[in-house]
């Protein structure tokens, strides 16, 4: 009988390696059960914790993040329209400068009914486009532009509605605390802050738009601009050409003020004008400026070129004399007189009397290529460039000949832009030296420094004294402020209108410096199309209206600017030719 021998209990299966560690990790060695139990729920309590919190600190992150949500979908649009730093005049007063607007955004996408987020909008904000609006909401775009610069008032009413998907963002505004006072030299900009004309647009042109791209023009980090112009000496200037437009009934009336030591524009007005903080009025055509952006026959103010260009090539002297007899006849043209002496007549009285038939004898005498050559030297035949973007070409003729001399000699058929004529006369009284112009502040020394001889010192101080003359007993007596040694010369020229002049439009110009002995500045005055009134005896021609608009911007803007009076002077001959006479 053999012996049974009873089955072995089955092996229990072999923990895999990695639950033994995780266990060990967990709960250590030799741990009951209840042990594991708590752990299990601790960890389960743990898991749940930290799914809430995620949930918790997104809403959170969408309840208070949309405006930088959507500040950093506007990053594109954002670059420039950040600050820009002030812009100055010569004393310190500000002409531009920033402050902080809210404009309104939606975001699509997190719209919930777009058409009653409509309604409450332009219900809120009238002049919204509730087309364009519905258009812009309506897009699958993140980010959309509602109303750019919006009021505290409308922010706040709209903040109310708590309509999901809209909200605000603080922008930089720029603003003009001056108004129309100097528009045309300031310029403007557009929506984004960005410089569209004017110093504005130059500004950015000298690399603030690429500083604003690489985060570096912060309202921290900007040194206000200083320019040359004189906000006083602008308001004066502005305030009697606004008087002379209205006297007059002109169409158009314009000015400059400019230091003939340095170049410095100290003032520059184009009337009409436009307020730079209501951008849609610099799109009118009519208010353009005329001084750099409209070029002009000068008329009679060219005959001071036609002049210098003679006595500094020696041929001539203040006493030579010129047939002014008659008419001068050119082909099938005739040279007249505005107030023929009939008669022989020296340097002198062509200049004071303003012949246009001495001019056109004294041009022809120097020869077509001399006079194209120094009118070239006195930057009259290029365009001139300044700080401004905006500035024309002159038109010349594109073939030249004796003809285009003799008109061009008395100021016809040739046209400039003013601020390219001040320059030349400029050079013309301070000693015979062309200064390129500037708008910002410039020193003595530094205009030395670019200046170029373009006359001699001795042909200079004859330009003086028949500019003095022609304030002493020519067409500029009217604007002899005493005191003050004005001298000066008077321009009108017919406008071609459908290809002929007319008698009856004109467009007169003066120009005066002083004093005249010793010249600080030099002032353009320019009226267009001016009419006969009973105090003008019927006359529209320059010495009726633009020479008295001169003599009373010199008397405003003479003290501000820092010349006093000198009374009891001797007369230009004796000033001026006599002490020339003397230093050489």
């Amino acid at each position: 009988m053999s012996a049974v021998t009873p089955a072995k209990p089955a092996a229990k299966p072999t923990e895999p390696w990695r639950q033994r560690l995780i266990r060990s990790l967990l709960y250590g060695r030799n741990v009951d059960r209840a042990a594991k139990a708590r752990a299990r729920v601790g960890l389960a309590m743990l898991a749940f914790v930290a799914v809430y919190a995620l949930i918790g600190g997104r809403l959170v992150m969408f309840a208070i993040g949309a405006d930088a949500h959507g500040a950093r979908r506007a990053a594109a649009q954002e670059v420039v329209a950040t600050a820009r730093p002030d812009i100055i005049d010569r004393n310190g007063a500000i002409l531009a400068t920033d402050v902080k607007a809210s404009s309104l955004f939606g975001e699509p996408r997190r719209i919930i009914d777009k058409d009653e987020a409509i309604e409450l909008l332009t219900a809120t904000v009238p002049d919204l486009d509730e087309v364009e609006v519905r258009e812009r909401l309506s897009s699958r775009k993140g980010f959309v532009w509602l109303k750019r610069e919006i009021t505290a008032k409308q922010q706040q009413d709209i903040h109310k509605l708590g309509i999901p998907g809209i909200g605000f963002l603080r922008e930089n505004k720029r603003v003009y605390p001056t108004g129309n006072e100097v528009a045309h030299l300031i310029g403007l900009v557009n929506i984004d802050n960005q410089g569209i004309a004017g110093m504005e647009k130059w500004l950015d042109n000298q690399g603030l738009a690429d500083l604003h791209r690489a985060g570096f023009a912060t309202d921290r980090l900007q040194k206000p601009i200083e320019l040359s112009v004189d906000l006083r000496v602008e308001h004066a200037l502005r305030d009697e050409l606004l008087k002379a437009k209205e006297k007059y009934h002109t169409k158009a009336a314009s000015g400059i003020v400019s230091n003939v030591k340095t170049g410095e524009i100290v003032a520059m007005v184009s009337l009409p004008d436009f307020d730079p903080n209501n951008p849609k009025e610099a799109h009118d055509p009519d208010r353009i400026n005329r001084l750099t952006t409209g070029v002009y026959e000068m008329g009679s103010t060219f005959k001071a070129f036609t002049l210098a260009m003679a006595l500094d090539s020696g041929k001539i002297n203040l006493n030579s004399m010129w047939d002014a007899r008659g008419n001068l006849h050119y082909g099938k043209f005739t040279i007249h007189d505005s107030h023929s002496l009939g008669r022989f007549i020296n340097t002198k009285e062509v200049f004071t009397f303003s012949s246009n038939i001495g001019a056109a004898r004294i041009a022809l005498g120097q020869g077509v290529e001399a006079h194209k050559a120094f009118l070239a030297k006195m930057g009259q035949l290029t365009r001139l460039r300044t700080e401004l973007p905006e500035s024309a070409a002159p038109l010349i003729p594109r073939r030249w000949g004796e003809l285009n001399t003799v008109t061009i000699a008395f100021g016809q058929g040739m046209s400039v832009a003013p601020l390219q004529a001040v320059m030349g006369i400029n050079a013309l009284v301070n000693g015979g030296y062309l200064i390129p112009p500037t708008f910002m502040k410039r020193t003595e020394s530094e205009a030395a420094a670019m200046a170029k001889r373009v006359i001699k010192q001795d042909t200079s101080d004859k330009m003086r004294f028949l500019m003095r003359l022609n304030a002493e007993i020519g067409t500029a007596k009217t604007a002899d402020v005493k005191g003050y040694y004005v001298g000066g010369k008077t321009g009108t020229s017919e406008k071609v209108i459908n290809g002929r002049y007319a008698k009856k439009r004109v467009l007169n110009s003066f120009t005066a410096i002083m004093p005249c002995d010793d010249p600080k500045y030099q002032i353009l005055i320019m009226l267009d199309e001016p009419q006969a009134i009973p105090e003008t005896k019927g006359f529209i021609t320059s010495g009726w209206n633009a020479v008295p608009t001169g003599g009373k911007v010199i008397e405003r803007i003479a003290p501000l600017l820092g010349i006093e009076p000198r009374f009891d002077l001797p007369p230009s001959e004796r000033l001026i030719l006599a002490a020339s006479r003397t230093t050489q």
